[in-house]
């Protein structure tokens, strides 16, 4: 990964270098597919799904035997101001349950041969409150996206991309609200269950944030509202496009952070697939102005990248049958021409 990222015009130079996708890879998937044995478009999204692992890949057919999930945690100052229904100590406590291997993304990457890592990041120093200033300074920025950029193997072939950090919903529902406008109640949720009086709270925190900073550009945004984790999923997004790896995005928080880039960049974001959409209402929302459509929709909203582990099975199934089905020619049978 670059190692010169010493402020935000270097990673908007890396914006500005990111790699399409493989056009030779993309003919080869589209060559073999009227082949299979199966009438065309048969399988759905699964058709889709390959063609996309193929074409950021870079090879054919495409593969999904190492697959990562890359899970960053990380504080809020907002989390002081009754944004969320459990205490901030709860992130460093489910850090630790992560280790342990009792979380449900734990479980989930088990199931679907998952590696996970858990990136903690300074989790003693909350960001700032940024009702009042800025949520990190741009040192702290950097070195959020530059841990997203060191956490991805260049040999990975399919990337999980999720986050823990209580009070991380409040930031989610700042960004899109100051990237595309609308009333902060539109894109404010329950998060960790908040309601009543409590989310009314949440609700004014987010419309003070985006009063405050709305007006900045896409990344400084992402700064001035957002937090270390989302910063370095961010930054894990962009290492996977530079590595060719195809990226599942996770829910809401994951979402949020990633749409800087893409204002920032259109295109940006092509290499990624939406994994999910969370019952967090503000999400599919987002989902709509990044133009993409959710390949589960189950009500989910734990976060953990959980829903994105989840799609990885998805991926693997759209994988198999292109590269295991047998041709018409191959297996004898009649295509009707």
């Amino acid at each position: 990964m670059p190692n010169a990222i010493s402020g935000m015009n270097d990673i908007l130079g890396l914006l500005e270098r990111l790699p399409g996708a493989d056009t030779a890879a993309d003919a080869a998937w589209a060559s073999r597919d009227p082949l299979l044995t199966k009438p065309p478009g048969a399988l759905g999204r699964l058709e889709a799904i390959s063609r996309w692992l193929c074409a950021w890949q870079g090879r054919h057919p495409p593969t999904v035997a190492r697959p990562r999930a890359r899970i960053f945690a990380g504080n809020h100052g907002v989390a002081a101001l009754g944004v969320s229904a459990v205490p901030a100590e709860v992130t460093v406590q489910m850090v630790a349950n992560f280790a342990g291997g009792g979380a449900a993304i734990n479980q989930l990457c088990r199931t679907f041969g998952i590696e996970l890592a858990v990136i903690p990041l300074d989790l003693d120093r909350p960001t700032a409150d940024f009702t009042r200033a800025p949520a990190l300074t741009e040192a702290e920025f950097v070195a959020a996206f530059r841990a997203g950029l060191d956490s991805v193997p260049a040999d990975t072939d399919l990337l999980v991309v999720g986050e823990m950090g209580i009070g991380n919903t409040t930031p989610a529902a700042a960004l899109p609200c100051a990237l595309y406008g609308g009333e902060a109640a539109a894109w404010t949720g329950r998060g960790t269950g908040v309601e009543g009086r409590a989310l009314a709270r949440k609700t004014e925190v987010v419309a003070a944030g985006v009063a405050l900073h709305r007006g900045q550009p896409p990344l400084e945004l992402l700064r001035r509202l957002g937090g270390r984790e989302l910063v370095a999923m961010a930054g894990a997004v962009v290492a996977a496009r530079l590595a060719r790896v195809p990226v599942l995005l996770d829910g809401y928080v994951c979402t949020a952070a990633a749409a800087p880039l893409e204002a920032a960049m259109p295109g940006a974001l092509d290499h990624c697939l939406a994994a999910h959409c969370s019952a967090e209402p503000g999400h599919r929302r987002l989902l709509e102005r990044l133009g993409k459509a959710p390949l589960l929709d189950l009500g989910m909203r734990l976060g953990e990248g959980s829903g994105a582990a989840l799609a990885v099975g998805v991926a693997k199934a759209a994988a198999a049958c292109h590269a295991g089905m047998a041709t018409f020619g191959e297996a004898g049978v009649s295509d009707g021409g």
